[in-house]
C-alpha cells in the first residue's frame, strides 16, 4: 500500500515537471522577444545590454508599418463582418437541420481549417485572377473572409445547438414573428458565440501571412507581409517591438471579452 502511494507520488511529480517544462518551452521564445524589444542595442541579442523604448518609437517613424497596419485593420474588420453576415444565417439554417445535405454543407464551410494556408492562397490567386479581380483589396478581403468564416461558423453553431428549442417555440406561441423571435430570443442567446467567433476571426485575419503574401501589392500589403520584408533587409529589434505590441493587443482583446462575456462561458458553450 505504501509502495503504491509512493509510486503515485512519483507519477504526479513527473507529470507536474513535464507540464512545467512544456509551458516554459512554449513561453520562453515569447518572453525573449518581449525582453529584446526593450533593448538599447541596435541589434538583437540576449541578454540585453540595456533598456530603451526607441524601437517602439521606430515603429511609428517607419511609414510602411503605419500604412500596412491600416490595411490589416480594414481587412480584419471587413472579413469579420462578412464572416458574421454569412456565418450566422448559415448556422441558424444548418445547425439543427436533419437534412442529409446539412452536414455536408457544414463540413464544406469548415473545410478551410483543414487546408494549408499556402495552398488556399495559391489556388485563390489563380481563381480570383481568372475572375478578373486579381491582386486588389477586394481579392484580399474575399480570401480573408473565406479563411475567417469557419471560426464564426464553428462557435455560433456550437452555441446554437446547445440552446433548447423551447425558448423559440414559446416566443412563437406567444405571437412573436420570426424576425422578433430572432432579434429578442435567438440573437441574445447566440451572442457569446458571435463575439467569440468574431474575436478569433479578427485575430486570424490580422496575423495572417501566407494568404496575404500572395495578394500583396504597394497598396494592399498587410502588416505581417511588411514585417517579413523588413526582416529580410534589417536586423534590428523593431520587429520584436512590433510583435510585443501585437501581443499586447491580443491580450487586451481577450481580457475585454472575458470581462464582458467570460471566455470560460463561451468555450464551454461552443
Amino acid at each position: 500500500m505504501i509502495m503504491r502511494h509512493a509510486q503515485r507520488d512519483w507519477i504526479n511529480f513527473w507529470l507536474f515537471a513535464f507540464v512545467v517544462l512544456f509551458f516554459v518551452f512554449m513561453l520562453a521564445p515569447i518572453l525573449v522577444v518581449v525582453v529584446v524589444s526593450f533593448t538599447s542595442a541596435g541589434f538583437i541579442a540576449f541578454p540585453i545590454p540595456g533598456w530603451s523604448l526607441k524601437w517602439f518609437a521606430r515603429i511609428f517613424e517607419y511609414q510602411p508599418f503605419i500604412d500596412a497596419l491600416i490595411v490589416s485593420i480594414e481587412v480584419a474588420i471587413g472579413a469579420t463582418l462578412l464572416s458574421c453576415l454569412l456565418g450566422v444565417p448559415a448556422c441558424l439554417a444548418l445547425a439543427r437541420s436533419r437534412a442529409s445535405w446539412a452536414n455536408a454543407v457544414m463540413t464544406f464551410l469548415l473545410s478551410p481549417l483543414s487546408m494549408p494556408m499556402i495552398v488556399i492562397g495559391f489556388a485563390s490567386l489563380f481563381f480570383l485572377s481568372w475572375l478578373g479581380i486579381g491582386i486588389s483589396f477586394t481579392a484580399l478581403l474575399i480570401i480573408h473572409t473565406v479563411v475567417c468564416l469557419p471560426y464564426v461558423v464553428r462557435t455560433v453553431a456550437g452555441v446554437y445547438q446547445g440552446i433548447p428549442r423551447a425558448y423559440e417555440e414559446a416566443a412563437s406561441i406567444l405571437g412573436a414573428s420570426p424576425l422578433k423571435v430572432f432579434w429578442h430570443v435567438t440573437l441574445p442567446l447566440i451572442r457569446p458565440g458571435i463575439v467569440a467567433g468574431s474575436l478569433f476571426s479578427f485575430l486570424t485575419s490580422f496575423d495572417n501571412l501566407p494568404i496575404s503574401y500572395f495578394f500583396g501589392s504597394a497598396s494592399t500589403n498587410t502588416l505581417p507581409v511588411v514585417m517579413l520584408s523588413y526582416m529580410e533587409n534589417q536586423f534590428d529589434p523593431t520587429i520584436a517591438a512590433l510583435s510585443t505590441l501585437q501581443l499586447v493587443m491580443a491580450v487586451i482583446a481577450l481580457l475585454v471579452i472575458d470581462r464582458l462575456y467570460g471566455i470560460d462561458k463561451m468555450t464551454v458553450s461552443a
